[in-house]
């Protein structure tokens, strides 16, 4: 498998961290950087051992210094930065979330288009506990009928990027309420329709910007997912259940995993004083971000790979604007 070469759109947090799952990956090496800034690229650049440094992301996307373009930009300006990447025959990684679903598609039209990969940064799914309830969720739940998950943790900071509706429009809905989508998408029937939708948010008295949210999908096959997510928590929480009729499955923190990267859960069946409960643990080789690399690498050297990273982007999205318009809706009408 080709090697691919990574230039990093950004220089923020998060941008720091991935660079660190990039160099741990395999078939993945950090090539480049770019900044709106020269001097912050190459303070980037030095930290993390980067060849090459660029003040311009469009040249860095032109460039044949790079194969693969991770952009980890605010999401307002998320899309031309893809869509320039995959026109220059990039394969692209996009942090989440996007602006709407029509430019998800936009973006990942043009992938496909110019036959380059397209993944988002959701990183829990890449890993093998994910992988592991997937390929058993038939046989251990039967009929998975609820998804239920909170993501919620305390940002104070009111000048970080999430305060600011300009750059980031759908606050902790589309931050963290991002990850109670792809849960769903994950983890229910693979062909659910969504049927409606109940969502409130609440916003922060300083800065406007949407920091809890919380609310009910309904699918039309009769199965649901409630969620929740917010930025003022007194502690981190990563909660999920999945309920079937044959099981359920517990995960306190369906975001992260262990020190040795592995990752548990717990599976419990059964009814009132005969109930069994079993804690899995799936071993892993790396945390998932740095196998989400990898897993880019196997999508950008096999075509037949990249359809269902797109399509998953696509789904999550759709369930994110619904939730998002739903909370404006509720909001508007009291």
């Amino acid at each position: 498998m080709k090697t691919l070469r990574w230039g990093v759109v950004g220089t923020g947090g998060i941008a720091n961290s991935m660079a660190r799952m990039i160099k741990m990956a395999d078939n993945s090496e950090l090539a480049a950087v770019s900044s709106r800034r020269m001097e912050t690229a190459r303070e980037f650049a030095d930290a993390h051992g980067v060849p090459n440094a660029y003040d311009s992301w469009a040249e860095m996307s032109a460039a044949d210094t790079v194969d693969a373009i991770y952009v980890a930009t605010p999401t307002s300006v998320r899309e031309e930065i893809c869509l320039a990447a995959a026109i220059n025959g990039k394969h692209v990684l996009g942090e989440k979330p996007f602006a709407s679903l029509p430019s998800v598609k936009r973006i990942t039209a043009a992938c496909r288009d110019n036959n380059v990969a397209f993944m988002d940064g959701t990183h829990f799914v890449h890993h093998p506990r994910t992988l592991d309830i997937k390929a058993n969720r038939d046989a251990r739940l039967g009929f998975v009928w609820s998804v239920a998950s909170a993501f919620q943790f305390n940002l104070t900071d009111r000048g970080n990027i999430r305060f600011n509706p300009e750059l980031e429009p759908m606050g902790a809905i589309g931050d963290a309420g991002w990850y109670n989508m792809r849960a769903a998408v994950e983890y229910l029937s693979p062909d659910v329709v969504l049927d409606s939708v109940s969502s409130h948010l609440r916003r922060d008295a300083e800065t406007g910007a949407a920091i809890s949210g919380t609310g009910v999908l309904d699918f039309t096959d009769g199965s649901t997912s409630t969620w929740n997510c917010g930025f003022d928590s007194g502690a981190v929480v990563m909660d999920l259940r999945i309920t079937g009729t044959e099981g359920v499955i517990n995960i306190d923190n369906f975001l992260s995993q262990n020190a040795d990267a592995s990752a548990d859960y717990l599976y419990r069946k059964g009814g009132w004083g005969r109930g069994t409960s079993e804690t899995i643990n799936v071993p892993s080789s790396r945390p998932g971000a740095a196998l989400m690399f990898e897993d880019m690498a196997a999508a950008a050297a096999d075509p037949a790979m990249r359809e269902q990273w797109m399509t998953a982007t696509e789904r999550t999205q759709a369930l994110l604007d619904a939730a998002w318009l739903g909370a404006l809706d509720s909001e508007k009408n009291g």
